[in-house]
């Protein structure tokens, strides 16, 4: 049986790997939409909500590995979103 502690960060995992497999579905949906290989908005902010889940639970596991990968995605999701802000511009 599990503790509530563990069924709370079993919960986060779960949470956090389904929102960032989501953003492979939002992908390939909006790409068939348009009819070309596209990345939407939407892509970038499910990769950080997903990524800091699991960075969170990876801290919880104490799992170096999973905790360094997590921590570098996140950079390279926010700097993603700053470029394709900047280029608005």
């Amino acid at each position: 049986m599990f503790k509530v502690e563990s069924t709370l960060w079993f919960s986060i995992g779960l949470i956090g790997q389904i929102v960032f497999g989501l953003r492979f579905v939002i992908q390939w949906l909006y790409s068939e939409y348009k009819k070309e290989s596209l990345i939407p908005i939407s892509f970038w902010y499910l990769s950080i909500v997903g990524s800091l889940l699991l960075l969170a639970y990876a801290i919880y596991l104490k799992d170096i590995i999973f905790t360094a990968g997590f921590s570098l995605n996140i950079l390279i999701y926010i700097r993603n979103l700053m470029l394709r802000h900047s280029a608005k511009k």
